[in-house]
């Protein structure tokens, strides 16, 4: 089945007005490099939309740098990168960018025989975008209608012939999730940011290896918190740790103000050239006038990590990292602390977090977390990975066996019980008694503390974390784990607008569970409600933490 609709006489149109001398094409000029070429390419294509429509695409200095990055080379001609993320505001020019790529593996300087380029993007809908621009550029030059055959109802398009025959592109969306079986030459996620499950994104790169030079694409605003899987891919990138990670991220700075108009065109480079500078600054002025839009706006054009509904979050990201400095537990030891304590279900995370109080008026968080060992192989790919990292760092411990047995637990806070100055617990009731017995079993006698989950206990408990939070009075040494739960924490308000954790909405967001974040709310409830002497060490804790 070919491409159907109007677009189908358009295709046979410029096929037929191909002519019978074929005629150089910029990317095969004698010399360019391999960048060169695809640059080449790219600025051989026509633009299809928008005030540029029907000349011929130039890239602006940023894409530019970015495509030489990209196909940087090593000594074997190589190339160096093999998962890149470009991350920028809207409007800028990602989708042509983005189709130019895939022709350019497809049927341009980058193909090969039988080779496999996939789209993928959040749902079907938006899978489409991509594709009708491959099909809008692929219409317009004879030598590449020529060679194609599109399958529009598939979002398919087949290389009957040239370089690449045999190849293929199709567009995937993360709602089919299909992805396993394919051997990727290259792969290109759409605004990964909108996508919950990272399941498609990890099939794709898991299917890598079956190349010798297969690359990773990912094209997408910055996601709304720290935690989502591009945030981390980003932070990671950042780091230069992987060179074959390439990372290049344009936005307003966390520590700019997004609403100044000069900063946020500094961050938009197609401002001005295909992007209109009046409707940024319309939109600017609307989301100073509107709190409800200034998230969105943050986000969409300043590419800023900004919440969509921060209102119902514990904390936002930018407040959480202000006590992100490392705690020194070897300068805690012997001091007063009290401790909230999750024990979540048998197969999943349990979560105990101390607190201690400092002469400064501040707390520092020691977190502990545990997760059975026998479990791990039953999370997916994402999920192993990151469990283990966490395991192998030391920010979380993993129990022999296929369950978290309560007896367990009881010897590990009976060991802190003896390591600190441990006054009281604090508990969500779920498994409790077993706990109890267990505890009392091993001869640690530490207070126990019920502690509803419900507005009448939890709500001057969230309140006062908050207030700490503001202040940066909450020492919580940057734990992973603990940022994972702070960050997928989602708080609900009764009448009276006092506020509680809803542990549907928070563990339905992935799976880092915010067994954690519900510790530490209760760990520093009972602090404030049971402090006496603050921890007499501060100065040593103070003088070994680096502040955010």
């Amino acid at each position: 089945m070919g491409a159907r609709g109007p677009g189908a006489g358009r295709l046979k149109a410029a096929a037929a007005a191909l002519s019978a001398r074929r005629r150089n094409l910029p990317w095969e000029k004698a010399g360019l490099s391999r960048a060169e070429r695809v640059i080449a390419f790219l600025e051989f294509l026509p633009v299809s939309k928008g005030v540029k429509a029907g000349k011929k695409m130039r890239l602006l200095p940023g894409q530019r740098q970015f495509v030489e990055a990209l196909y940087a080379v090593d000594a074997k001609g190589r190339r160096k990168a093999r998962l890149a993320i470009r991350s920028e505001p809207r409007g800028n020019g990602k989708t042509g960018l983005v189709a130019g790529l895939c022709l350019a593996h497809l049927i341009g300087p980058e193909c090969e025989v039988r080779g496999e380029i996939f789209s993928a993007a959040i749902d079907r809908q938006q899978a489409a975008l991509l594709f009708a621009e491959m099909e809008a550029t692929i219409i317009r030059v004879p030598e590449f209608a020529a060679q194609v055959n599109i399958i529009r109802f598939h979002k398919r398009i087949e290389v009957l012939s040239g370089l690449g025959q045999g190849s293929t592109y199709e567009a995937l969306s993360a709602d089919a999730r299909r992805a396993h079986g394919l051997s990727p030459s290259l792969w290109v996620f759409d605004e990964l940011a909108q996508v919950q499950s990272a399941e498609l994104l990890e099939n794709l790169r898991t299917a890598m290896g079956k190349r010798a030079e297969s690359l990773g694409l990912i094209i997408s605003t910055q996601a709304p918190d720290d935690d989502h899987v591009l945030s981390r891919m980003i932070d990671d990138g950042l780091t230069g740790v992987d060179p074959s990670v390439l990372v290049d991220l344009t936005c307003v700075p966390p520590e700019a103000d997004p609403f100044d108009l000069p900063t946020l065109l500094k961050a938009n480079p197609a401002a001005g050239i295909f992007l209109d500078k009046r409707t940024l600054a319309d939109e600017l002025e609307q989301a100073k006038r509107i709190p409800a839009f200034q998230s969105r706006f943050r986000n969409l054009r300043a590419n800023q990590r900004a919440e969509s509904n921060p209102e119902s979050r514990l904390v936002t990201a930018s407040v959480w990292r202000m006590g992100s400095g490392p705690v020194d537990r070897a300068s805690l030891r012997g001091c007063t602390c009290y401790g909230g304590l999750d024990l979540s279900g048998s197969r999943d995370l349990t979560a105990l977090c101390l607190i201690f109080p400092l002469e400064d008026g501040g707390y520092a968080a020691l977190p502990q977390f545990w997760t059975p060992e026998g479990a791990l192989a039953a999370r997916t790919a994402a999920e192993q990975e990151r469990f283990r990292a966490w395991i192998a760092a030391g920010h979380m411990t993993a129990i022999p066996g296929p369950v978290i047995r309560t007896e367990w637990v009881a010897a590990e806070v009976a060991r802190l019980a003896e390591e600190f100055d441990l006054r009281g617990i604090a508990y969500d009731r779920w498994r409790i008694a077993q706990f109890r017995q267990d505890l009392a079993d091993t001869g640690c006698t530490v207070p126990l503390t019920e502690w509803g989950q419900g507005f009448k206990d939890m709500g001057p408990a969230v309140e006062g974390f908050a207030e700490s939070a503001l202040t940066g009075a909450i020492r919580h040494g940057n734990n992973p784990v603990m940022n994972a739960a702070v960050a997928g924490a989602i708080t609900i308000p009764d009448p009276a607008g006092n506020l509680k954790i809803d542990k549907a909405k928070g563990n339905a967001r992935g799976p880092i569970r915010i067994d954690g974040a519900v510790a530490l709310i209760m760990a520093l409830a009972l602090a404030k409600r049971l402090e006496t002497a603050p921890c007499t060490d501060v100065n040593d804790i103070l003088s070994n933490m680096v502040w955010a």
